[in-house]
């Protein structure tokens, strides 16, 4: 199967030219790798795994192990009491119930391969998993989670001037279990810190935060 075939909403295996650092300018164009083939080995429920092809500047060949992924977002949701909103949930690959940020996958329109915008994720999935809506949103950024193997790219949100959900709230998925715990911001990045948070985007999100709240450059 070729490139051109891979999984409508699930961007194809990354060019180096086609995905620049977000925010940055691209650079190590010496290091250009060009695919010119991908082997689709699975489909699943928003992933795909490919063997790409991909031609070196220097005219050799090489493969690469891609799963190809929609995009995320996460959510520092910040309380009127400089509390930072966390879920527990079990994560079958770390064997483990792990303290994260709230956060989700970017959903995929069947009919029409049209990718969901991460504004309106960010939103969804801070009332999915919490309860909660914002009423004041920021964008703190993107970044590649997995970039040795992996499309997902994360888009990061602060969000403020929380109030509970009203009756018709929307609910977390059917397959999650979830536990809201509230913590003080300072805690949570301590937290961190001793290596209780071990989730990466929560790190991210929790560092930026304490940033931030410190008075420091976001960037």
């Amino acid at each position: 199967m070729t490139e051109a075939e891979s999984r409508p909403g699930v961007p194809a295996a990354p060019r180096a030219a086609s995905f620049p650092p977000p925010g940055g300018t691209p650079t190590g164009a010496d290091l250009a790798e060009r695919v010119v083939d991908t082997e689709i080995l699975h489909r699943g429920h928003y992933l795909d795994f490919r063997i790409v092809t991909v031609e070196r500047a220097d005219g050799s060949t090489a493969t690469r192990d891609i799963v190809g992924h929609p995009g995320a977002v996460a959510i520092v949701a910040l309380d009127a009491a400089d509390r930072v909103l966390l879920v527990r949930q079990w994560r079958v690959a770390a064997g483990s119930a792990l303290l994260e940020i709230p956060a989700g996958t970017l959903d995929v329109d069947a009919a029409t391969a049209t990718t969901e915008d991460p504004d309106g994720a960010a939103a969804r999935e801070l009332e999915e998993e919490t309860g909660y809506r914002a009423g004041h949103w920021e964008r703190l950024g993107s970044f590649w989670t997995a970039p040795g193997f992996a499309t997902e790219l994360m888009h990061l949100y602060l969000a403020t001037d929380l109030r509970p959900a009203e009756a018709d709230r929307v609910g977390p998925d059917e397959d999650e279990r979830l536990e809201l715990e509230r913590m003080p911001w300072r805690d949570a990045v301590a937290a961190a810190d001793r290596g209780e948070i071990v989730d990466a985007k929560s790190l991210v999100g929790l560092y930026r935060l304490a940033r931030r709240m410190d008075g420091s450059p976001s960037r």
